[in-house]
Parts: C-alpha cells; structure tokens; sequence
C-alpha cells in the first residue's frame, strides 16, 4: 500500500513539474511575442519637406513612398509630410541630425550653415546655362564629391532634384536692375542669395517658404524669386503683379538621410531603397520642366500676375549687375568647385 502511494505522489509530483514547465514555457512565448512583432513591424521613414503636395518634389516623394513600400514588399513605411506640417525650413536639418526625422530634400542653400559651403555654387547667379550641364555636374564626380562633405556632419546624400529655373516677382515691375532699387526681397537663408539681391540694389529678408504668401500679402516683403510651380501652388501670384522671366538661377533639392539610420539598415533593404530613389528621381527630374510650363500656363490664365519676358537687352544688363556675385562669392565657396563646374560647362560647348 505505502508503495503505492509513494507511486501516486511521484505521479503528481510529476504532473507539478510538467505544469510549472508549461507555465514558464508560455510566459517565455508571451514575453517573445512582442520581440517577434517587433521584428516584423515595417521599418519606417519620415520624409518630410516645405512645399506643396503638388509640386515636382512633393511629387516626387510620392513616387519615392510608393516604389519603396512595393520594392520592400512593405518591409518598409514612408511617411510623406508636405508643405511643412512636420518641420520648417530652419527646424528640419537639425530634426534630421537628431534623428526625429529620416529623410529630406532642402535647397542647396542650407549646407552653408553647416558649414559645407560648396553647396552654395547652385545658388550663383548664371551659373548653369541649361539643365544639361547642371546633370552632368550633379550626376557626375562633382555631386559625388559634394555627397562625401555631408558624411562628417551625419548625413548621407542620396539624389539630386529638380526644381527649375527661377523668375522674379514683385509689386512692381523689375525689368532692369535699377527697378529693385529699395525693394525688400524675400530670400532663402543664403549669404551668396544676400549678395545677388544687394547686387541689384535690393534689401534681401529671409522668410521661411511657410510664411511667404502672407509676407507678401501683407507687404512684409515686396517680392521674390522662386519656380514657376513654387509660384503657382503657393499661391504667390495671387498677392503679386508682376513676375520677369529671367531664369537668372536655379533651386534644385538635396536627398538626404540620417546616416546613422541609412548605415543600420539590412543590406537588401538598403539597395530596395537606392534603387527606388533612382528611379524616383528620373521620374520627378522628368516631370519637373512639364509642371513649371503648366503653373506658367495657369498664372497667366489666373490674370493676377502680368508676365514679362526679358529682351536680349534686359538680359545683358541683368548679366552685368550679377555676374560679379560670383567672383564675389569663390572666396566663400570655394574656387575649386566653381572652377570644376566651369570646366564641365566648358567641355560641354558654353
């Protein structure tokens, strides 16, 4: 009798163990099932911007949005944030280096605080005679060695953007540099942009691209420089009447990335994601020219703003009050990236 009871406790003294087993077992799975679902949470970006949904870079991040998530098979999540309803124009390098945000596209014109100067050449005034030898210079040696100079600020450049030829706009007419006379010019933050408005006798202010319209509206500023289609989906030209078609400049947009994100990426993930980018950005380089014809098209049909066309003598005249700017500007600069761009112009025939 004693052997049997023996023979029951070790049963249940059995059945305790394989019941204190179970129990840890399935706390152990509950406490691995977040880590799993963590594991399998897409990866996500940020990619935040200042302009319209419906301009060639709000566009283009799109694109980007989509041919990401189908080419990672929605191992990764882009979040688009236009206009600037994430970051404004002064906020968002420094979100970027923070890590608060993964990706954005700012205008040249912002890597001279940081102290990458050299991106400043893209905003020289004639510097580039058409947008064949801005590619060449941007898609060649020379945008490469302009991406390297960001990796010791934590940032890794992915692709250059169009934005187009800029116009100038104004409560009057500027058709000669003498007309900007005592006029207050909006500008983007950028001392080579100071100079070229001073160069033309006029008084540069700095405003966020959030605040133009109303700082026009209101005659905080009497005009600006900007695209066609900046122009036109900030509706800039319903509080100005005149605009020069002077293409005396150029905006274009930087891709960046925290490096520290991009460099932790998987692998594949990271080339899914070069690949999309290249392709987003034939896609808006493309479509950029088409958006600007179109927003010209649509101010002029609007009957808001009265639009001149500059005349070969007008031209001239804008030349020589500008193109001091740049030799003004290569101390600052950098006469080696400007001597690198004037040979490619070169070799190109201008």
């Amino acid at each position: 009798m004693e052997s049997i009871r023996e023979s029951n406790r070790n049963v249940q003294r059995a059945r305790t163990m394989l019941r204190s087993v179970a129990i840890v077992m399935a706390a152990a799975a509950a406490f691995a099932l977040p880590a799993a679902f963590a594991q399998q949470a897409p990866i996500v970006i940020k990619f935040s911007h200042v302009v319209a949904r419906d301009t060639p870079k709000g566009k283009g991040a799109e694109r980007f949005k989509e041919l990401a998530e189908k080419a990672t098979n929605g191992r990764v999540k882009v979040e688009v944030y236009h206009n600037s309803t994430l970051y404004k124009d002064k906020e968002e390098l420094d979100a970027l280096q923070l890590g608060a945000v993964q990706m954005l596209a700012p205008t040249f014109s912002k890597f001279g605080p940081l102290g990458i100067r050299e991106f400043e050449v893209f905003d020289l005034p004639y510097m580039f005679p058409n947008k064949d030898v801005l590619h060449r210079v941007t898609q060649g040696p020379v945008g490469q060695e302009l991406f390297k100079k960001l990796e010791s600020k934590g940032i890794t450049g992915l692709a250059f953007w169009d934005s187009g030829f800029k116009v100038m706009t104004a409560n009057r007419p500027v058709l000669m540099p003498a007309d900007f006379k005592g006029l207050k010019m909006r500008i983007q933050s950028s001392k080579v942009l100071d100079a070229q408005m001073r160069a033309l006798g006029a008084n540069p202010q700095v405003t966020a691209m959030s605040e133009v319209y109303q700082a026009l509206q209101t005659g905080v500023v009497d005009g600006q420089e900007n695209t066609p289609s900046n122009i036109y989906t900030q509706k800039m030209n319903e509080v100005q009447k005149y605009m020069t078609v002077s293409d005396h400049g150029y905006i274009g947009w930087v891709v960046i990335v925290n490096k520290k994100f991009w460099d932790g990426l998987p692998p594949d993930i990271r080339s899914a994601l070069d690949v999309s980018m290249r392709d987003a950005t034939r896609y808006m380089n493309a479509i950029a020219q088409q958006d600007n014809d179109k927003a010209m098209a649509d101010i002029k049909a609007s009957g808001k703003t009265e639009i001149h066309l500059q005349t070969p003598a007008e031209n001239a005249a804008w030349r020589k009050a500008l193109l001091p700017v740049q030799k003004q500007m290569e101390g600052r600069i950098g006469p080696d990236i400007v001597k690198a761009i004037q040979k490619e112009t070169a070799a190109m025939g201008y």
